[in-house]
C-alpha cells in the first residue's frame, strides 16, 4: 500500500502541477469572462491586488487537494503537506513581489507570471518534502491541514466580498478592493 501511495503522489505531484498553473491562469481571465457577475468572484480574480493574485493560486490548489484527498481514501499525510504547501505558496508570492518591485521601482508582466510559477512550484515542492519524509502523519496533522485549507479557502472567498483595509487587498490601478456585496 506504501508503494502505491508513493507512486500515486508522484504522479499526482506532477499533474497537480500543471493542473494548478493552468486553473489559475484561467481564473485571472474568468471574471472578465463571465460579464463580471458577483458569484464568478468566488474564484476569479476581481481586480489586481496581490490578493487577488494569492487567490488564483488558492482555489486549484485546494480543489487538487481534494480530488487527492478523495483518491488517497486518507492514506499518507496528504492534508498537512497541502496546508503547509499552500501557506508557502502563498507567502512566496506577495514576498516576491514586493521585493522585484521595490527594487525596480515598477512590475513587469512576465516577471508577475514567473512569481505565480515559483509560488506553485515551491508549494508542490514543500508538501511533497513533508510527504515523503512521512511527516505529520497523525489523524491530529490531518484534521489541523484540512481545516487550513478550508479556512485560507474561505477567506479567500470572504475576502473577496469584505476585504480588509490593508495594502494587500488595494488593486493599484484604480484604488478598489474586492467586489461589494449586493
Amino acid at each position: 500500500m506504501i508503494q502505491f501511495v508513493n507512486n500515486f503522489l508522484k504522479k499526482s505531484n506532477k499533474i497537480g502541477f500543471f493542473f494548478v498553473l493552468i486553473l489559475g491562469t484561467l481564473l485571472h481571465f474568468s471574471f472578465t469572462w463571465l460579464r463580471e457577475a458577483p458569484v464568478a468572484g468566488l474564484f476569479s480574480a476581481v481586480n489586481e491586488s496581490t490578493w487577488e493574485h494569492m487567490k488564483l493560486f488558492i482555489t486549484p490548489w485546494v480543489l487538487w487537494s481534494l480530488v487527492e484527498r478523495i483518491a488517497l481514501r486518507g492514506h499518507g499525510a496528504l492534508l498537512p503537506a497541502r496546508g503547509l504547501g499552500m501557506l508557502t505558496g502563498l507567502a512566496a508570492i506577495p514576498a516576491l513581489f514586493y521585493t522585484y518591485q521595490g527594487i525596480l521601482g515598477r512590475g513587469i508582466m512576465w516577471v508577475d507570471v514567473l512569481i505565480f510559477q515559483l509560488a506553485v512550484l515551491l508549494a508542490f515542492w514543500v508538501s511533497w518534502s513533508v510527504q515523503a519524509r512521512r511527516v505529520l502523519d497523525g489523524p491530529g496533522w490531518q484534521i489541523l491541514g484540512g481545516v487550513t485549507l478550508l479556512a485560507v479557502w474561505g477567506l479567500a472567498i470572504w475576502w473577496t466580498y469584505a476585504p480588509p483595509q490593508l495594502p494587500l487587498f488595494v488593486d493599484p490601478t484604480d484604488g478598489s478592493r474586492g467586489i461589494p456585496l449586493r
